[in-house]
């Protein structure tokens, strides 16, 4: 440990202990991931290590608003009572000195080790695109699964191809019998995004091995990249920034989203026909990892970068801004990459209350919406101003915010849907999450209710439906 790193723990202890003070307890969740103080974007790192999960997350401490790029850690057993367990990773050599960015997390061997891109921006006229910026693979790793230490250079701008700008980032590794792969999203001369494959022998050493790309450009840069084997199919997650909107398709600021390849690493290329993840407000930069007894869990960042000045977080008048979202275990089925709540969220409902048709009622700041046998249309209000909608005669499933101060500006995002045999509603004090068909349609938001409870008005004619509910004993 340098004296770097030493004066970074110091102040951020301090400042965590202070903001303690006067931390405000609104709209903040009781089971997903929150920083206890300051920004929180992408989520990193994910595993699970000798029976213990762990996520990590992108955080900024000392500014709301985002700036200087720590990694922040918690732990769970169950995915659902997440502890905060502090800083992780800081900015404290010459190769990460401007952030420690996205990455990922590789178990073996009895440790963690955690790859990430070392942010590096030089002072002087430069556009940090083309020039002036340092994006630098690292790695470090951990034995007992919080103290990371011995951080190693494995690669810089001069090891990656060079047709491409000084953005490349986000790395993910896993290994495949006995080879390490990694991905690495990237941004060439031309902005044009793709993914960068990388292999090696000992997981320190990389050699380039392939370009993965779409034949039109699809959007300037593909961030936070994920690729894995899925229930047969090779499947790639990305999040690509600057894909411009296709009617209902495409409405975020930015967009995540997968398609599967074809091919057997290393040799897998890319179809196209991209599938947007989520078809919410926020959701972004999603990672995945996969569990001791086999499932395939991701989260995403239940935010949206750079959407100012027309949305900001709500939550950032009371020092802190952004969630993740809920562990998804996801499965193919149709052909389609579905995402559903993992099951240990059935362990943590304990009351229930059954209704039909229509409901009209406060069932508390946390609860889940289960509905089945919908047939021609469904209505449902959150907080008297979000609106879930579909009619089977248009086929558009709808997430409207008709009261702007609960979305904090925001207005509509849909989806064709055409038809919808059941229904969950996910909400956690300022989030909701909805899963369609088996979570083939999923849509996720962040809105920001006053009260102690979260009123809800159900017209879904022909329909059965229960609201699931903790309660502490």
């Amino acid at each position: 440990m340098n004296a770097l790193t030493r004066t970074w723990e110091k102040l951020i202890s301090q400042h965590l202990q202070e903001s303690e003070k006067t931390a405000k307890k609104r709209w903040r969740p009781e089971f997903h991931i929150a920083p206890p103080v300051g920004w929180l974007n992408d989520p990193n790192g994910l595993c699970q290590y000798k029976g213990l999960y762990h996520a990590f997350y992108q955080y900024s401490p000392f500014e709301a608003e985002g700036g200087l790029k720590f990694w922040a850690h918690c732990t769970s057993e169950d995915m659902l009572q997440w502890k905060f367990e502090g800083v992780a990773l800081v900015p404290d050599e010459t190769f990460d000195c401007h952030g420690v960015y996205s990455g990922s997390a590789l178990v073996e061997n009895g440790q963690i080790s955690l790859y990430y891109t070392g942010n590096v921006k030089k002072t002087g006229e430069y556009d940090y695109i083309h020039t002036g910026r340092e994006s630098n693979t690292v790695c470090t790793t951990s034995k007992d699964g919080m103290h990371f230490e011995n951080k190693k250079l494995l690669m810089t701008n001069e090891d990656y191809p060079q047709d491409l700008t000084c953005h490349v980032r986000d790395p993910k590794v896993w290994k495949d019998k006995d080879r390490y792969y990694m991905v690495q999203g990237a941004r060439t001369s031309e902005d044009k995004g793709v993914v960068l494959l990388f292999e090696s022998e000992d997981g320190e050493t990389w050699k380039y091995v392939n370009r993965l790309e779409s034949e039109k450009t699809f959007g300037y840069m593909w961030e936070c990249p994920d690729l894995f084997r899925l229930d047969g199919y090779t499947v790639l997650s990305i999040s690509p920034q600057g894909v411009e909107a296709e009617g209902l398709k495409y409405n975020n600021v930015y967009q995540s989203v997968t398609t599967f390849l074809d091919g057997d690493i290393p040799e897998v290329t890319v179809k196209g026909n991209f599938r947007e993840l989520d078809g919410g407000f926020d959701y972004y930069a999603p990672q995945s990892f996969e569990t001791e007894d086999g499932r395939r869990i991701q989260i995403g960042w239940m935010g949206m970068p750079d959407a100012d000045p027309y949305y900001t977080n709500t939550s950032l008048e009371d020092g802190w801004q952004h969630i993740l979202t809920l562990p998804r275990e996801l499965s193919v089925r149709n052909g389609i990459l579905c995402q559903n709540p993992l099951k240990e969220l059935k362990n943590w409902w304990n009351f229930f209350m059954p209704f039909e048709n229509t409901y009209s009622g406060t069932p508390g700041k946390s609860f889940e919406l289960e509905m089945s046998g919908i047939s021609e249309q469904i209505h449902i209000v959150l907080a008297g101003g979000l609106e879930l909608s579909w009619k089977e005669a248009e086929g558009i499933f709808r997430m409207e915010f008709t009261d702007k101060a609960l979305g904090a500006g925001r207005t509509v995002r849909g989806r064709k849907i055409e038809n919808i045999t059941e229904l969950r509603v996910i909400v956690d004090v300022s989030c909701a999450e909805v899963f369609i068909n088996g979570g083939e349609d999923v849509f996720s938001t962040r809105f920001y209710p006053e009260g102690e409870g979260i009123s809800v008005e159900i017209e879904a004619p022909g329909s059965r439906g229960q609201f699931c509910l903790h309660r502490e004993n």
